[in-house]
Formats: C-alpha cells, structure tokens, sequence
C-alpha cells in the first residue's frame, strides 16, 4: 500500500479511536514509511473526534462516536487536519461493554480520498485484542482496495484485487474470531 502511495506522490493520514493507535504502528513498521505516512491523531475523546477532526458535534450528539458517518468524519478529518492525500478513520466497540448503543464489535472504517470516502461497517466476534487486531486489517484492505480502484478509475495500473467487490462504498461485513468474512 505504502509503495503505491509512493509511486502516485501520495501521502496519507490516520484517525483512530478503538485501534489507539494500531494502524499507525503498523504502517510506520514499514521501512520507508516516513515517505508517504504523514502521521495519526489517536482521537479515543468524542471531544477530540469533534474538536480535532472536525467531526460535526450534533452528529456526534445524536449518534454517538460509534457510528458510519462518524468513521468518515475521521478520515475526512485527518486529511485535512494533517494534509494528506489520503486519510483513514476507525471507531467502534472493543468491549469489553457495549457503548453508545452499539454491541461489541461494532466497527467502522473509512478511507478518504481525492475522488470521495467509503465507509466498511464491520460486525466482529472475538475478545478485545481480536477486534482491534480485524479492524486494523481492515482498514488497511479497504486503503488497499481504494488505492487499486483510483488506479484503474484514472487510467493507472490495470491490477485487480481478488475478491474485490463491484462497489467498495458503504457496505458491511461479519467476521469471526477476528477473521473478516466476505
């Protein structure tokens, strides 16, 4: 992912709540890294996802933090914030209670980019660790499936992703034990 971020002159972004932080280790774990990644902002605060990212407040009100449009807020958000081409953003319920409503394992990321932002809704079984170690896959599957698909929307590389889905925007998926299910 990174190496195709480089190959465009992209850069990218990451706004996390329930991975504190995980994406961003995993991405700055990448020799090269410091190329394309630009940083992350940990918003585990409503407040921050709203006074940081510039989340809308009454949807953050009215919803709570573990919501779709929230997810895209975030990765907006960081895109902005943090002026990068590209932005991530994850939230939900790691457990081990549920909050704002939403059961454990409840989760939404998001990827923003130049063309727009698609949101996965995510539905995980496991404990704790397992649902943040599946988000953190996620994301960065759909920062993979996003980055393929601009390239081939723009004329760019004909790669294709296997078993990449016809519209990558808005959709759900249900995993187990940490591993996410088609």
């Amino acid at each position: 992912m990174l190496r195709l971020l480089e190959s465009r002159g992209a850069t990218l972004a990451v706004a996390e709540s329930l991975t504190g932080g995980l994406v961003a280790a995993e991405l700055t774990g990448v020799p090269g890294a410091s190329r394309t990644f630009r940083g992350s902002v940990t918003a585990y605060a409503t407040e921050l996802k709203r006074d940081v990212l510039g989340v809308d407040g009454a949807l953050l009100a009215e919803r709570g933090a573990v919501d779709p449009e929230v997810a895209r807020g975030m990765a907006e958000g960081v895109r902005r914030a943090l002026g990068a081409d590209w932005g991530l953003g994850t939230t939900g319920v790691a457990g081990p209670d549920p909050q704002d409503g939403k059961p454990v394992g409840t989760v939404y990321a998001a990827v923003a980019f130049p063309g727009g932002t698609e949101v996965l809704g995510l539905r995980l079984d496991g404990d704790r660790v397992a649902i943040r170690a599946a988000t953190v896959e996620a994301v960065l599957n759909l920062l993979e499936r996003s980055l393929v698909k601009s390239a081939r929307d723009s004329g760019g590389d004909s790669v294709r992703t296997p078993g990449e889905p016809a519209r990558a925007q808005d959709r759900e998926e249900s995993g187990g034990k940490g591993c996410l299910q088609p």
